[in-house]
């Protein structure tokens, strides 16, 4: 039962700030919405933050998840858009993490610490993919626009909410294809003729 509860409160906190910001959202808002006491809930949280910081180690199981590399060849182009469907459904799942992102880093070292560790996960990720795409003809580039390449992708990945919401975007969803679309587009001036056409193919599909 009090795994339940644990398991409700995560759950009902994940949902409310994605819902609604998580600086607007306090441990008595979350008790509320459950129907349970605020000191139920300290049972089992001590504050906001530590229920964040589980919600971050959940974010963070999925995104290694999603960062896995193709294994025992090299990867294709459309490895890469599932690649980065995964990474932007995780960004999507628990996106008050990235909309948040200062606010939340900005008062949490132990989260400022973790989440550093994963963009250099990812910038190692990026790196290892794209010099798979060299190898396999897919893509020419030099190593300097290789790195800065994998630097951009992880900058519009890990921002990209936040630059919709900028702009006024109001369609989060539609802003994650959006930003997926982009992400793609990156790897287009380096990419063989034949594979251009075929990202230019899956882009208007994706789209439409």
């Amino acid at each position: 039962m009090a795994r339940q509860t644990r398991q409700r409160i995560l759950d009902t906190a994940l949902g409310m700030f994605n819902a609604l910001g998580e600086p607007n959202v306090t441990t008595n808002h979350i008790a509320d919405e459950l129907e349970i006491s605020p000191g139920n809930l300290y049972y089992h949280f001590r504050n906001k933050d530590d229920i964040i910081e589980q919600l971050f180690a959940r974010f963070e199981q999925r995104m290694d998840a999603a960062l896995a590399a193709p294994q025992g060849r090299l990867p294709g182009l459309e490895d890469i858009w599932l690649q980065l469907h995964r990474v932007f459904e995780c960004i999507w799942d628990y996106r008050f993490l990235h909309r948040d992102l200062v606010e939340i880093l900005s008062r949490n070292r132990r989260l400022r610490l973790r989440f550093a560790r994963i963009l250099k996960r990812a910038d190692a990720q990026a790196h290892t993919v794209m010099r798979g795409l060299l190898q396999a003809g897919v893509m020419r580039a030099s190593p300097t626009e290789l790195a800065a390449t994998a630097t951009n992708v992880l900058v519009i990945a890990t921002f990209w909410l936040n630059y919709a919401a900028a702009r006024g975007d109001r369609d989060e969803r539609r802003a994650i294809r959006d930003g997926i679309v982009q992400v793609m587009m990156l790897l287009a001036p380096f990419l063989r003729d034949a594979e251009r056409l075929h990202l230019n193919t899956l882009t208007r599909a994706y789209i439409e």
